[in-house]
């Protein structure tokens, strides 16, 4: 039999994460959510800015992600910025609780998804850029887009 593909729906994603920090290795984690806030990220009511994750005795948590607070929700509606545990195996938690305590590593989420009718997040080990390094990522953007307008210019008068 062949297997369905799980597609992917983003509800949430953390641009500012490749542009302050070097990403590198990348981990997929089940979020431990309640009702009301499925539903609010269900339709796209997160806010990952300032958010950052965290190990603390051997669990892994989702801190300061802003889920906003349901619509139609009641008094038991859920608090919008709390901890949130996050569902590691094992030995990538100890992997990263291992890798978090070098010099200057952290673990930044990049993205919130909703794959196979669940909801995961992206949480990459990333390490601070300076400055310097920020300008530099720039020029080199720069110098690419420019490359190809060059080429894509030089394609049109050319005829190729």
């Amino acid at each position: 039999m062949a297997t369905k593909e799980a597609t992917i729906k983003i509800l949430s994603d953390n641009r500012q994460a490749s542009h302050n920090y070097f990403l590198m290795d990348r981990f997929e984690a089940g979020i431990v959510l309640t009702g009301t806030e499925v539903k609010s990220a269900k339709s796209g009511k997160i806010q990952l800015r300032e958010s950052y994750a965290t190990i603390e005795k051997n669990e892994a948590w989702l801190v300061n992600a802003h889920i906003s607070e349901y619509s139609h929700g009641n008094r038991e509606n859920h608090s919008p910025v709390r901890s949130r545990k996050l569902l590691l195996h094992r030995r990538e938690i100890d992997k990263l609780l291992g890798k978090t305590r070098e010099k200057g590593l952290s673990l930044i989420p990049t993205k919130i998804y909703l794959k196979g009718g669940r909801i995961k997040c992206e949480v990459a080990l990333a390490r601070g850029k300076k400055m310097h390094d920020k300008r530099e990522a720039e020029r080199a953007r720069t110098a690419e887009t420019e490359a190809r307008d060059a080429v894509r210019r030089s394609k049109a008068k050319y005829g190729g």
